[in-house]
């Protein structure tokens, strides 16, 4: 058994219909050179999509972190653990979906937005794959789904970098769930009262400094701006369990010539492309507030590798997003100000405490997405999450010499937190992928139109 930790049974105890806990990601493939031409290939695009899902649900290994179920039993005292499943159903977990006619991204993103708004069965394994053939352009599609107890966002894109190869011709390539176990030894348990328990005396010393903080530490130390200062927006309101998803690629060379005139880092050049696609939105439906908006941005604590056995391992900071300026190069200065002060005062945290930053950081949305009536009727702690992971560095890359086109984030919105932008690299492009409330946040794909205008506003900059 092992005992889950704080920050993932935050994410399992507040969970409800609305509010799926779990994040996912579209892969978008190009089928193999003959695959659907049978004059060349013996097979047509639909049979190969079909025999590569066959193929899945024959193997027997799955990883463990993969084969692990929830257990919540009045013995364990109330603490969430971790129970091995022994008889896994593959064919349950793996499906095989076909997109209408005429396959085109609009109905791939509809269907992503109904799998993506159904919860997970706590009676299995916490994840979901969905093999899409069908996809118009000679491409299918998979989308993956996994609880974010399990894994955070980081982990799950570096394991699926695992299941691709630079080489176009290999063939017998696994999924994420058939990854052999990483050999680092058995993953201790994270429970927050055993683990203190068990931590050093040195460990305990620093969390206590930590909470022994005044408050204008504590206020230095969390965040660069304070949640709870955010204005009321459209996407502060109660969701329910429906969902939308809008998905797009830009070019990283578009954000790189932007950061060179500016001085900023490409990750402050994609907050203020954020910046600008929110404004002209709320602009657009009348909802800009005076008051500027903030976003809470993940910052992992993973090294390279990553970490063994899931789990999340994240800290955050608020990023002050300066939607009250009209101006691009003022608005991207704020931003740049903001995100470094910030990044300045999570650098002189130790490891431990970044993670309690990390758990406070998510936790601080906590009130509005469990208590009823709360969302839309306090100040939220923060209007919105930017998440950028980086993605894998080479490229193209293929699986069963399938390439790659794009990778495409889908992450969780809370009640009170109705949009969330999660951003992936990949083959010299940034991927972004939107997930938002169907009834909270109208008409979400135009927020990609918004986001191609923020950034041709950015590269007006002189």
């Amino acid at each position: 058994m092992t005992v889950v930790g704080p920050l993932d049974a935050m994410f399992l105890g507040g969970e409800t219909r609305e509010q799926p806990m779990h994040v996912g990601g579209l892969m978008l493939f190009e089928l193999p050179e003959g695959a659907g031409r049978d004059h060349v290939f013996p097979e047509s695009s639909r049979d190969f999509v079909s025999r590569l899902y066959h193929e899945m649900i024959a193997g027997a290994e799955v990883n463990p972190v993969f084969a692990r179920r929830i257990r919540n039993r009045s013995l364990d005292l109330g603490y969430w653990s971790w129970e091995q499943d022994d008889e896994i159903d593959l064919e349950y977990h793996v499906r095989l979906s076909a997109l209408p006619r005429p396959g085109r991204y609009r109905e791939l993103f509809e269907l992503t937005s109904r799998l993506h708004g159904t919860l997970l069965d706590r009676h299995r394994p916490l994840w979901e794959m969905h093999l899409i053939e069908g996809v118009e352009g000679r491409r299918f599609a998979i989308y993956s789904k996994i609880h974010h107890s399990m894994i955070d966002g980081v982990t799950a894109l570096r394991w699926m970098q695992d299941t691709l190869t630079a080489d176009p011709t290999r063939t017998g390539m696994p999924a994420t769930y058939a990854l052999p176990p990483k050999a680092t030894g058995p993953v201790p348990a994270t429970g927050w009262l055993p683990s203190i328990t068990r931590m050093p005396a040195d460990a305990v010393k620093t969390l206590a400094g930590l909470a022994g903080l005044p408050l204008a530490g504590v206020k230095s130390l969390l965040h660069s701006t304070m949640p709870f200062q955010a204005p009321k927006t459209i996407f502060n309101q109660p969701v329910t369990g429906a969902r939308r998803f809008a998905a797009q690629s830009w070019p990283i060379e578009r954000l790189e010539k932007v950061r060179a005139i500016t001085g900023a880092t490409l990750n402050d050049v994609l907050l203020a492309m954020c910046s600008g696609a929110l404004r002209n939105y709320l602009l657009e439906l009348n909802a800009l507030p005076d008051k500027p908006l903030t976003a809470m941005v993940p910052v992992s604590l993973r090294d390279r590798d990553g970490a063994p056995g899931g789990g999340n391992s994240l800290a955050t900071l608020i990023a002050d997003l300066a939607t009250d300026q009209a101006d691009p190069e003022r608005r991207i200065r704020r931003i740049m100000a903001s995100t470094a002060y910030g990044k300045a005062t999570l650098s002189d945290l130790s490891p431990l405490q970044n993670l309690i930053v990390g758990a406070l950081g998510f936790g601080v949305a906590g009130p509005a997405a469990v208590l009823p009536g709360v969302a839309g009727r306090t100040t939220p702690p923060y209007n919105v999450v930017i998440s950028n992971v980086p993605g894998p560095a080479e490229s193209p890359l293929y699986w069963n010499r399938s390439r790659l086109l794009g990778m495409y984030p889908a992450s969780i919105v809370l009640n009170g937190q109705a949009l969330n932008i999660s951003v992936t690299s990949y083959d010299h492009h940034l991927h972004f992928g939107l997930i938002g409330d169907r009834r909270t946040v109208p008409h979400l794909q135009r927020m990609l139109g918004h986001l191609e205008t923020s950034l041709a506003d950015l590269e007006n900059i002189h």
